[in-house]
């Protein structure tokens, strides 16, 4: 009888964080994200703007938590579902490549909002860090090497050849049609050059 109320809890906790983020994502898109307030995201999500601080410390966060939500979880979850004969380096890679490419087609306006508003621009790559510690729990368990520096180590290597890739992948321009963005390149091949340093360090590991 315990487990069953905590369940319950905890989905009215994600019904209410996911309530949070698609208003916010909603507000942001009909009135741009200068004149969206905590108060306006708290009111179209049915909740206090205490509650909304809850979840998120800003309405940047709940904007690019709309588009980022579980992400890492996923990336992990891809990680540690690979076959044991499938390379530590190619899971990393392939699990990477696959959730970070395509936000889905109901998401491609709002990322091109994030990328054009520089404090969304600058939450929305901060959050790759947010990768390491799932990440960090799957390597550990492939690696059957929990405690030891080696998972947190290429985990957070990980992260930081993501935030690169995905800082090249999206430039604000310097010209006078200031605020938009050039794609550079296509995001799995500048994903791939990130992480490509690191596949000797994960082969290493995977070797031991």
């Amino acid at each position: 009888m315990t487990p069953r109320p905590a369940g319950l809890r905890e989905r009215k906790k994600q019904a209410t964080r996911e309530a949070l983020r698609e208003a916010a994502l909603r507000l942001a898109l009909e009135h741009g994200p200068d004149n969206v307030r905590v108060e306006d995201i708290a009111d179209a999500a049915g909740v206090s703007p205490r509650t909304y601080n809850n979840y998120f410390s800003s309405r940047e966060q709940a904007i690019v938590a709309a588009v980022t939500t579980d992400r890492e979880e996923r990336v992990a979850a891809a990680v540690a579902a690979q076959p044991t004969e499938v390379g530590l380096a190619e899971a990393v890679v392939e699990a990477v490549v696959a959730q970070y490419d395509d936000p889905g087609e109901h998401r491609r306006d709002a990322l091109l909002l994030i990328n054009t508003h520089p404090a969304l621009r600058a939450t929305f790559l901060g959050d790759t860090a947010a990768i390491s510690k799932p990440l960090t729990a799957a390597i550990a368990e492939r690696l059957d090497a929990p405690g030891e520096f080696t998972a947190p180590v290429l985990a957070a290597a990980v992260a930081a050849a993501i935030h690169v890739a995905l800082e090249q992948w999206l430039q604000p321009t310097t010209s006078a049609s200031a605020g938009f963005v050039v794609v550079t390149a296509s995001l799995p091949d500048l994903l791939r050059a990130a992480l490509a340093p690191l596949v000797p360090a994960l082969d290493a590991a995977d070797a031991r």
